[in-house]
């Protein structure tokens, strides 16, 4: 891991409390490579959650089965170090950081190439954060990248560049934030990933993604899987170690249940059920990484449109249901009960926090005063899984007891999200990444933020982002968590979404896999350039 060096203390004391809370939860779940890596084999991954990808280019999705997959042929300035819990630097070498603690410069690789053969500069990542502000094109990064000093301006069109990019040479870069925060919390997703200007302009980029990661593009049957072949220009001495990459894609859980029972498959995420059965089992059990995930499930509400326009509303729904017998019975224990919009593993989390419980007389006595005492219906947008339309069927008999007749509809995922992005949707059941930047997470309810990017109740109260505006620009780190803690707060009083669980992940990996880490950001999406098969593997033979 790269070392970065600072003459702000105030930042290094974040970056250390931000660590050092992960990792004292994280530890017991991270694996160890003991063994000297064995090259060539082919790697069989799964691209799980759903039954097509939103898009090959890394820019436009935010999905995390679409990320997954974009790991192979892409990369950010950071990466997640799982073994360490904290972003680290990818694409450069070192960072300096000024003494106002808001100025980053960084020294570049020189030695990092596009799968075209031309080598990545400063000029690469000047425009690939600048297309990622195109508000034209609504890109899930720009939260991240709007933190700049000067994306704001050229996103509304009062500039030509974003002023807080500056390139000092080819391979020095210099970028200057509006608020205290740390970089590698921004800028290590594939969302933020850094492109080739003259493949990502051309049509085709859509379909055949030329990147800097440890794989070349090779194929993508629409449905079915993804290929990649080992790139000998990757900037990591002997790595990749597999010579190929094959991602199945699927929304089915027991279609990688069967796959990788029979061999087909050589890691793969389980649901609730699977994971009940995998840790009864003597020999499965082996291989189980628990992954305390950065991520909040919930019901999304839009807050724009009646009866979810009135708190009492909101917060009802959030009374009404026994949110223990869904963990208990439907997800077999994979979850932790949610206290707020920021996880367990958030360096702001609240443990003292309660949860609401589950009291349906006084959801009735809400609802009766927001003028709804003979109840409501209303539709829920889902996809067919356990976690979106399993939990609302689960959760039905609750607001059924005090007058709220939910009527699920079924959809692919993409269709789901382009509904809740145009504001057609009502309500709808999502996991959204809340973390490791508790402020950043947070910004999903700012009334800055389009729903595109992350705001899709379209949330909006001047109180609220007074509390995160705060947050950010406050120097001292201990202030920092404080306020983002106090804006977690007042978030869970005013209830956009039904507050239901942060998710434990589970990876199940074979015993002739090796070097699977644990990503708490996101536990499908693996560093496959460490990822290596021992002689026993399928896939080398």
């Amino acid at each position: 891991m790269t070392l970065l060096k600072t003459s702000a203390g105030c930042l290094r004391s974040a970056r250390l409390l931000l660590a050092a809370t992960a990792i004292s939860v994280l530890t017991q779940f991270s694996p160890v490579m003991a063994e000297a890596p064995i090259p060539g084999g082919t790697l069989h991954l799964p691209a799980p959650y759903s039954s097509a990808l939103k898009s090959l280019d890394p820019h436009i999705t935010y999905e995390s089965q679409d990320m997954a997959v974009s790991k192979a042929f892409h990369r950010a300035l950071y990466t997640w170090d799982s073994a360490e819990n904290r972003p680290a630097l990818d694409l450069a070498t070192s960072v300096e950081t000024s003494a106002d603690g808001k100025t980053f410069t960084y020294k570049l690789r020189d030695n990092a190439y596009f799968h075209n053969g031309r080598k990545m500069t400063a000029d690469d990542l000047i425009w690939s954060y600048t297309r990622i502000m195109d508000p034209a094109k609504g890109y899930p990064g720009s939260p991240m990248i709007s933190e700049i000093v000067g994306a704001e301006d050229y996103a509304a069109g009062k500039a030509t560049s974003i002023s807080g990019l500056k390139k000092i040479d080819d391979f020095t870069l210099e970028i200057t934030f509006k608020n205290y925060l740390e970089p590698g919390t921004l800028l290590f997703e594939a969302v933020t990933a850094i492109l080739p200007k003259e493949e990502a302009d051309k049509p085709e980029f859509l379909s055949h993604p030329v990147g800097l990661g440890p794989f070349r593009f090779v194929e993508h049957v629409e449905g079915s899987r993804v290929v990649g072949e080992k790139f000998d220009k990757y900037y990591k001495p002997g790595q990749p170690y597999a010579d190929r990459v094959e991602f199945t894609i699927t929304d089915e859980y027991s279609a990688l249940d069967v796959a990788f029972r029979a061999g087909e498959l050589d890691a793969t995420v389980l649901s609730g059920s699977a994971y009940a059965a995998y840790k009864a089992d003597p020999e499965l059990s082996k291989g189980l990484i628990e992954v305390p995930e950065l991520f909040t499930r919930h019901m999304g509400m839009n807050v724009q449109k009646a009866p979810f326009n009135d708190v009492r509303v909101r917060q009802a729904i959030n009374y009404a249901v026994d949110r223990d017998i869904i963990i208990r019975k439907l997800l077999k224990d994979k979850a932790f009960k949610a206290t707020g919009w920021l996880p367990m593993t958030s360096v702001a989390f609240d443990k003292d926090r309660q949860p609401y419980a589950y009291d349906p007389e006084k959801a009735k006595q809400l609802l009766k005063e927001a003028g709804y005492g003979d109840g409501f219906e209303f539709e829920a947008m889902v996809t067919d899984g356990e976690s979106s339309l399993g939990v609302l069927q689960a959760m039905m008999p609750f607001l059924s007891a005090v007058g709220i007749n939910a009527k699920p509809k079924v959809v692919e995922s993409g269709v789901l999200l382009d509904a809740i992005n145009a504001g057609e949707a009502m309500a709808w059941f999502r996991s959204n990444g809340t973390g490791p930047d508790p402020v950043g997470a947070l910004r999903c309810f700012d009334s800055r933020v389009s729903r595109s990017a992350c705001n899709r109740s379209g949330y909006a109260d001047p109180k609220f982002d007074a509390i995160i505006d705060a947050a950010s620009s406050d120097p001292d780190p201990k202030r920092r968590i404080e306020l983002a803690k106090e804006a977690d707060g007042y978030i869970f009083e005013q209830a956009p979404v039904w507050f239901h669980n942060y998710n434990k992940a589970v990876v199940a990996t074979q015993p002739w896999v090796h070097g699977v880490d644990s990503n708490v950001t996101e536990a499908a999406i693996l560093e496959v350039d460490q990822i290596w098969l021992d002689e026993n593997a399928p896939g080398r033979k």
